[in-house]
């Protein structure tokens, strides 16, 4: 049998006023992944375990079995390994984005829904001015890039900018942790939380006038004016899915986020390139669609990721949210369904979100997530539609971590 799946980010939500107290999931029009709730089975998911953030990192970790203690470095090396960058040993590699600050407060953590081509002028332009030896800016997609510090030391506290929107960026800058291994060869925690936090303020100073900048201030969009540096670490060291799962022979991840493709890297799968894809709502769905399918006719597993829910989640877009999850049904669910249950060889189908982004918080939650388990020769459960109060009572009940890749694998 193979696997797939379809891994709706940040999908989950709470009850909203606005909804009659329904979460969106409840509320959106989901056809087909109400079919394979109720032809298949439900339950629900801890993704995130204790003691760790509740980011996507961790969580999409995690769903694909991983045991966090021993191979979680942080954002920055997953990054590193989908852009094409391999870190030496004494790399700390470490997610960058490109924020808007306004009012001395972080306005968005995504510099206005920055391009990769304007962005990649901009890192560039950084990487010319603030770059040397021990400091290098790589590109990534949109406003998700890359800082490399040679030396670097992991033990400091990043407030990632999602988190706190409509806060005042100083209280949040890089702050020093103790270090167990006081490694010589590396910067201590406070050298290391110094010069990034340098590095916020200087660039700053040099985005603040940079032609990008002021052609956005004066059409009245927001500014990509600052970075924000956030989950740092080292080279991971991680087994491959095929190691973990032996009738996992070959496989593919399919993304538009760099950390998915990092974590899809080092897991031993294929990375993907869907033209049009963006992260956003107005991703290349349907292409993505394909892409999964075209897959699966050669491979025994498949990782597809859409971003768009969560990226509608932290701006706190409730319709945006509701449409995407709709999206994800009728552009996604659908012609993957539709295909593949007309094949020979059974494809087991699993539809889940890595965790909450709920729209009136806009930052995750380290909360249970609904999830689907289906292929034609599941016995149903009795779940009529999936949300995260149906899901309740499936068959799985309240799943941990990588017991829920267990579960799919054992189908």
């Amino acid at each position: 049998m193979k696997h797939i799946i379809i891994l709706g980010d940040g999908m989950a939500d709470h009850p909203v006023e606005r909804l009659g107290g329904k979460t969106p999931l409840q509320h959106a029009n989901t056809p087909y992944m109400d079919l394979l709730a109720k032809n298949g089975r439900c339950g629900r998911l801890i993704t995130v375990p204790e003691g760790f953030p509740p980011g996507s990192e961790v969580a999409n970790t995690a769903i694909m079995g991983y045991d966090l203690d021993k191979v979680y470095e942080g954002r920055g090396p997953l990054e590193a390994a989908s852009i094409g960058y391999e870190m030496r040993p004494d790399d700390m590699a470490i997610r960058c984005n490109i924020i808007c600050l306004k009012d001395g407060n972080i306005k968005n953590h995504h510099g206005g829904h920055l391009t990769t081509a304007d962005a990649d002028t901009l890192i560039q332009y950084l990487d010319q001015h603030l770059g040397n030896e021990r400091v290098r800016f790589i590109t990534g997609i949109q406003y998700r890039h890359l800082l490399v510090i040679r030396g670097g030391n992991k033990h400091i506290t990043c407030s990632p900018p999602h988190d706190h929107p409509d806060e005042p960026w100083q209280p949040l800058l890089v702050k020093a942790d103790d270090d167990p291994t006081n490694d010589p060869n590396r910067l201590t925690p406070q050298q290391t939380a110094d010069l990034i936090n340098d590095l916020i303020i200087k660039s700053q100073q040099l985005l603040a006038d940079h032609p990008i900048n002021l052609a956005r201030r004066a059409e009245g969009r927001d500014e990509a004016n600052s970075i924000w540096p956030w989950s740092p670490g080292y080279r991971p060291k991680m087994q491959t899915i095929a190691e973990l799962f032996p009738q996992v022979k070959s496989g593919s991840v399919i993304s538009a986020v760099d950390l998915i493709k990092g974590i899809g890297h080092y897991a031993g799968l294929r990375i993907v390139e869907v033209e049009g894809a963006t992260g956003l709502y107005d991703t290349n769905y349907e292409g993505k669609a394909q892409a999964a399918i075209e897959a699966l006719r050669n491979e025994d597993f498949v990782f597809l990721h859409l971003e768009a829910s969560d990226e509608a989640g932290h701006d706190g877009n409730l319709e945006l949210k509701v449409r995407t999850i709709e999206y994800l049904d009728h552009r996604i669910v659908e012609p993957i369904y539709k295909e593949v249950s007309t094949w020979q060889e059974p494809v087991c189908i699993a539809v889940l979100p890595d965790h909450p982004t709920p729209v009136e918080i806009r930052t995750h939650v380290n909360e249970p997530v609904p999830f689907i388990i289906w292929h034609r020769d599941i016995q149903p459960d009795g779940v009529t539609q999936y949300d995260e109060v149906s899901a309740v009572q499936g068959h799985y009940g309240l799943l941990h971590l990588s017991q829920f890749i267990h579960a799919l694998m054992a189908e």
